[in-house]
């Protein structure tokens, strides 16, 4: 009897034993659910990730047209291989071909632009400086319209590109425009005959070209192509694919009387009266004076409700 007894009793122990054990299994498991949560949390935070990449899937899967290429912190138009994408209208905005001239012969593109419409009638002022860049004056120019906030248009010499590349570079990454101002500014050579003149042309824009990949649209003749074209030279410069463009407002910069600053001030703003002023300086050496006036052109030129432009094949013509 009695050890029957002590054995139910062992056996009641036994069952109280395991039921207490699978009781505190079961807090163990209960205690382990926390974490999944967690979890879960981390995964809702990471979750906003994906749409910033699908996004910017999206913007580069379709960019804008025209295709605006950027250089540093500048931004420029690159001319379709037929150049139909030249019907634009912004007027802040460089416009270069990707192929120079031997490059479009060679693929049998077109060389010569079609007609394009002129930039809408907006007051709009062309800052342009010929004859650089030099090793002082063309940097304290551009030093001067990145303070100011102002683009304008360099006809540079394709010798000088040679000889000072980092400041043409400085001027295309800045985001002002580049033109074609000849190779070496010899009117001899230039204009003994259009032969002469166009191979300067593209010497120069093979300067341009192998500096920042880019060649002109835009050229100015030394000495302004209403002083020493004849039919000849319009015609070999449309047939070529440039857009020549001389000037309707001068400084006088060049006058070899010893003019100083305020004569320039006056004379762009006695003559800056029409809605597209294209206003001619120098950027060369011994144009320290221009250096000193360029502020206060900026100035007056703002106060006559001018916004300021680079000069494409849209801009308008000066006559």
């Amino acid at each position: 009897m009695t050890v029957r007894h002590l054995g139910k009793k062992t056996i009641f122990l036994s069952l109280a034993c395991l039921w207490l054990l699978i009781g505190g299994c079961g807090s163990q498991v209960s205690s382990s659910v926390p974490p999944g949560p967690k979890q879960d949390t981390a995964v809702s935070e990471a979750k906003p990730a994906a749409p910033k990449a699908e996004n910017a899937s999206a913007s580069e899967a379709n960019p804008p047209a025209p295709k605006v290429e950027n250089a540093s912190d500048s931004a420029y138009i690159t001319a379709s291989d037929d150049f139909g994408n030249l019907a634009l209208n912004n007027p802040s905005l460089p416009v270069y071909d990707r192929y120079t001239l031997g490059e479009r012969r060679a693929k049998g593109l077109p060389v010569a632009l079609p007609a394009v419409a002129p930039y809408e009638k907006q007051k709009t002022a062309y800052l342009t400086f010929d004859d650089g860049p030099d090793e002082k004056n063309t940097d304290a120019i551009l030093d001067i319209l990145k303070q100011e906030g102002v683009k304008a248009t360099f006809y540079v010499v394709g010798r000088n590109v040679k000889a000072y590349p980092e400041t043409a570079k400085r001027i295309f990454e800045e985001g002002h425009a580049l033109g074609n101002h000849s190779y070496d500014h010899d009117y001899d050579r230039l204009y003994a005959s259009v032969d002469n003149y166009l191979e300067e042309m593209e010497e120069a824009d093979e300067a341009i070209y192998s500096l920042i990949g880019r060649r002109p649209l835009i050229t100015r003749a030394p000495g302004g192509r209403m002083s020493h074209f004849t039919e000849a030279y319009d015609a070999v410069t449309a047939e070529n694919g440039y857009v020549e463009h001389d000037w309707n407002v001068s400084s006088a910069d060049s006058d070899p009387n010893g003019p100083v600053a305020q004569d320039f001030i006056d004379n762009i703003a006695g003559q800056a009266t029409m809605d597209s002023a294209i206003i001619l300086m120098h950027s060369s050496a011994g144009h320290e004076e221009t250096v000193k006036a360029l502020p206060e052109i900026i100035r007056v030129l703002r106060e006559k409700g001018y916004a300021f432009g680079v000069v494409t094949p849209m801009t308008p013509q000066p006559w």
